[in-house]
């Protein structure tokens, strides 16, 4: 059985919060790409596919970001 609620009259505390969250504008991902041709062995490109497959993502967008992360973190 559920439990009821149980109000009161007592005063509530409110406060203004500023807004915090990025424009619409600033979600969007839209980096400048170059499109480059790359040789893969049949491997990698089977993990690739068969991972993106099963997450229903596009490989090609999660060997970028692989790339991009890779880059990053090496303080370039």
């Amino acid at each position: 059985m559920k439990n009821k609620i149980k109000y009161s009259n007592e005063s509530i505390e409110a406060r203004v919060v500023s807004d915090f969250l990025p424009s619409p504008e600033n979600l969007i991902l839209r980096e400048k790409k170059k499109r480059v041709t790359l040789t893969l062995t049949q491997q990698s490109l089977d993990f690739f596919k068969g991972t993106a497959r099963k997450h229903k993502a596009s490989y090609q967008a999660m060997i970028r970001r692989l790339l991009d992360y890779y880059v990053v973190n090496q303080g370039v």
